[in-house]
C-alpha cells in the first residue's frame, strides 16, 4: 500500500503548515479549511485507518490526539472548537490513515452541520 499523504508530510517529502509536532503526532492547518480554524492531528502511526481501529488498538493514542487537539484549540480559538472524525468514503473520509480535524470560530448556525 502506497504511502498516505500524511505519511509524506510526516516524513517531509510533502510541504505543510506544521503548528504542532511531537514524537507521537503531527498538526498541520487543512489546505481545504471549512472554517476560519481548522487543523488537522495526525497520529504519526500509519497503522490504523480510522478513529474506531485506533481506539481499539491504542487508546493511549487516541487520547494524545485529543489533547492536542484541545491544546491546539486553547492556542488558536480560545478553547471552543469541534473535533471531527471521519469514518469511511460515504462519511467524508478521503485519507484512510486516521486524524482529526478541529473547526473554530465562524461556527454560527447553519455554517456547519450538526449540533
Amino acid at each position: 500500500m502506497a504511502d498516505s499523504i500524511f505519511t509524506k508530510i510526516i516524513n517531509r517529502e510533502i510541504p505543510s503548515e506544521i503548528v504542532f509536532e511531537d514524537e507521537r503526532v503531527i498538526a498541520i492547518r487543512d489546505i481545504n479549511p471549512q472554517a476560519p480554524v481548522h487543523l488537522l492531528v495526525v497520529p504519526k502511526a500509519p497503522d490504523y485507518q480510522n478513529v474506531a481501529e485506533l481506539a481499539a488498538a491504542d487508546a493511549s493514542l487516541l487520547a494524545h490526539v485529543v489533547a492536542t487537539a484541545q491544546s491546539l484549540a486553547e492556542e488558536h480559538a480560545g478553547g471552543q472548537y469541534r473535533l471531527i472524525f471521519n469514518t469511511g468514503a460515504e462519511a467524508g473520509q478521503t485519507i484512510f490513515h486516521v486524524h482529526a480535524h478541529v473547526l473554530a470560530g465562524g461556527l454560527e448556525e447553519g455554517t456547519l452541520a450538526g449540533n
